[in-house]
């Protein structure tokens, strides 16, 4: 009897935007795109192809995609910028989507979500008044709690904002109800 092996196929889930949690956000994104299509990655970063041109009657015109590459890469500029935008929380969707090439476009989400000097200072130190009031709830289970100890900490850290293990298990230990 014949074994028929099927190959596994990951589905991964679209990292959507919070808008505060964008240095978390780029990670997820770039990592979903690494595991799902590599080729849509470097488009993002490294910008799309140029359209196929030929010179008809000493005119340069572009052209359609013919052959297999070309079409290729047409389907990925779409694929790459509408997932960006699928990324981003329905209300942001209007302002972003009239970029048309997807390296402009995250670099657009980058500007607008990244912040400026004083807008991560705040942040940090928001984030650090979070850490030091951290306390778990009695709706939720060790795991919950640790999780979003985690996710602060995290959060601090992408910052760079360094604590320390011993801190952070005495943290968890003493924020129990």
């Amino acid at each position: 009897m014949e074994v028929v092996s099927s190959p596994m196929v990951a589905a991964a889930k679209l990292p959507v935007l919070n808008p505060g949690e964008f240095e978390l956000w780029k990670i997820r994104i770039e990592q979903y795109f690494l595991m799902t299509d590599y080729a849509l990655w470097e488009v993002i970063v490294n910008g799309d192809s140029p359209p196929p041109k030929r010179i008809v009657d000493g005119v340069e015109q572009t052209y359609p995609p013919t052959n297999a590459e070309e079409k290729l890469a047409r389907k990925n500029k779409l694929k790459e910028r509408g997932t960006l935008l699928m990324a981003l929380p329905n209300e942001h969707q209007l302002k972003f989507n009239t970029y048309k090439c997807a390296k402009t476009l995250m670099e657009a989400i980058e500007k607008r979500f990244r912040g400026n000097k004083e807008s991560k200072k705040t942040q940090k130190t928001l984030l650090k008044q979070q850490y030091e009031n951290f306390n778990g709830l009695s709706s939720e289970g060790l795991d919950q709690t640790y999780d979003r100890l985690q996710k602060l900490i995290s959060q601090l850290e992408i910052l760079g904002e360094a604590i320390s293990q011993e801190d952070m298990n005495l943290k968890f230990l003493r924020s129990f109800p």
